[in-house]
């Protein structure tokens, strides 16, 4: 493999590392994750269009669908146990992610990387054998469940044993692997869809795939310099170190992890860190970037996409290929921000994708409001054809800006200290959105009609101001000198860098030793002390 120098830390030394097999191998395994995750996404929206699934689970909505003109045509999945269905896995998700967070830092990468494989194939059993809408639930939970130990895993692994010049190209192999589930799910679909009346059971079923992948991935892979340092396994941790890098020469690289993990064992309470004034930047950012990823608007296609072209009156076979068209495009568009985010940089690509998929919502949302009544029962031939382009184009400008960056961006800024509570939030957050538009979508299609793209155009507006003011430039920053080299020189958040760090470290001492003071004084002094502390710390 080709071998080079890091980017130069902040002293202006460097730290020499070569782009190793173990370290490719190890983040293609670790990546399975996102396989499974979109999957998970993209098999949902197929089995749901099919009329077994939903004979079997929803007669309701199977009903609805042989009568075309009892219900608006915008209005005909609108229904709340099938969008329990699809969201309560996020729902799940955004539960685990906080055991996830102390299985991340108590017991490693790598392990709760195989917790997450294992909840995965426990779920696959349960969707693919379910026999009422109770045993299916209880598997998306599982389901679940995995995803919320895999995303809180993955993207902190990926960052930390990649080398500081490939770091965003790697990390986003992650995302890659979403895109590649979701496009293996659509295809899936696609052929099972025929398979009567059991083909849904090979959709949920074929899951188990990835999920192997992933569980086999994390027993074979190496845990993370970082992770191995922090948790005390310090001669494990240089040699690891030595192996990803491919030199002997890493002692400037393991002195600074060293560094930081000697700060982060003096940390005894992450979550509570994570809002002390230093860290504030770091955690809106990755809160915002979560929020706008799921108000883009892309979960409401790719959950929906079969049932959106279906909606738009294209037949049942037409509505699945459309939709493994825009898997493909995904995956591609997922292709061009590996070979870009290390050269162009995060905000570029951001700004760029925010006025692609502007104007290709508000493009979808005239030619439905123009061409789509209520009750029609197609769209015609060359309007459609325009749909498609558009929804691709749209899934395009999101696949190589925030799909990956969204989870690039926070797993690469949160210091070592509170990384793991960091990954922790933003995966929590992330799930909470993701299952609030699951859960909505079908029903704001039904209220708003065309409009909804209209409602999502109108975010991708106030996210890329954001990007242009707020967001600061990562590419090529070693991943512990954020805050020198990144938080500090920024023209709004250095005022939050201004806090001297001793004496971050002695308050965090008194408030712990505040707790066993039992005299009177001792109580009062830690009933306002808090309040006290808060109005200090936001004082520039």
């Amino acid at each position: 493999m080709a071998g080079g120098l890091s980017v130069s830390a902040g002293s202006g030394t460097q730290f020499e590392a070569k782009i190793t097999p173990i370290v490719i191998i190890s983040c293609i395994m670790a990546a399975t994750g996102g396989l499974m995750f979109g999957y998970d996404v993209g098999v949902s929206g197929g089995v749901t269009s099919m009329d077994d699934f939903l004979e079997k689970f929803f007669p309701k909505v199977a009903l609805r669908k042989k009568q075309p003109g009892l219900d608006s045509n915008y209005c005909k999945y609108d229904n709340q146990g099938l969008q329990l269905f699809t969201s309560s896995l996020y729902l799940a998700g955004l539960t685990a992610t906080f055991f996830a967070s102390y299985t991340t830092r108590r017991l490693g990468r790598r392990l709760t990387m195989l917790i997450a494989g294992v909840f995965f194939i426990i779920g696959v059993i349960f969707n693919g054998a379910a026999q009422n809408l109770a045993m299916l639930i209880v598997g998306r939970i599982l389901l679940g469940c995995g995803v919320g130990f895999a995303n809180q895993a993955v993207p902190v692994f990926l960052s930390e044993i990649a080398p500081t010049r490939i770091r965003g190209g790697l990390n986003i192999l992650f995302q890659l692997n979403v895109t590649i589930g979701i496009l293996f799910a659509n295809l899936v679909n696609y052929g099972t869809s025929k398979i009567h009346p059991w083909g849904w059971r090979l959709s949920l079923g074929l899951a188990g795939i990835p999920a192997l992948l992933l569980t086999i991935g994390s027993l074979l892979v190496v845990d993370t310099p970082n992770s191995l340092i922090e948790r005390g396994h310090l001669d494990e941790g240089k040699a690891v170190l030595k192996r990803i890098r491919g030199t002997h020469n890493v002692e400037l690289e393991f002195n600074e992890i060293l560094e930081a993990s000697r700060i982060a064992q003096q940390v005894k309470h992450p979550f509570r860190n994570l809002l002390r004034r230093r860290n504030r930047p770091q955690l809106i950012i990755a809160i915002l970037l979560q929020i706008f990823q799921q108000l883009t608007g892309i979960n409401a296609i790719m959950f929906y996409a079969p049932v959106l072209f279906n909606t738009l009156g294209f037949k049942s076979d037409a509505s699945l290929y459309s939709a493994v068209i825009t898997g493909a495009v995904n995956v591609l568009s997922t292709v061009v921000s590996i070979y870009c985010v290390d050269r162009v940089g995060r905000r570029a690509l951001l700004l760029e994708a925010g006025v692609q998929m502007f104007l290709s919502q508000v493009i979808i949302a005239v030619t439905l409001g123009i061409k789509v009544t209520d009750h029609s029962d197609n769209l015609s031939h060359g309007y459609a054809i325009l749909v498609v382009v558009m929804v691709c184009t749209f899934v395009s400008s999101f696949a190589w800006s925030w799909g990956p960056l969204g989870w690039l961006i926070p797993s690469e800024t949160f210091p070592l200290e509170v990384r793991s509570a960091g990954q922790s939030i933003t995966v929590c957050v992330n799930l909470l959105f993701t299952f609030v538009i699951a859960q909505a979508f079908l029903s704001m299609l039904c209220h708003l009609k065309y409009a909804i793209f209209i409602f999502f155009s109108a975010w991708v507006v106030v996210m890329s101001l954001f990007v242009l003011f707020f967001l600061p430039e990562t590419k090529n920053v070693p991943i512990e000198e954020m805050t020198d080299r990144v938080w500090k020189n920024h023209w709004f958040w250095k005022r939050y860098m201004d806090d001297d760090e001793e004496d971050e470290e002695n308050n965090d001492h008194h408030h712990d030793t505040k707790k066993k003071d039992n005299t009177s004084n001792g109580a009062a002094k830690d009933m306002q002390r808090p309040w006290s502390c808060f109005f200090n710390r936001n004082i520039d």
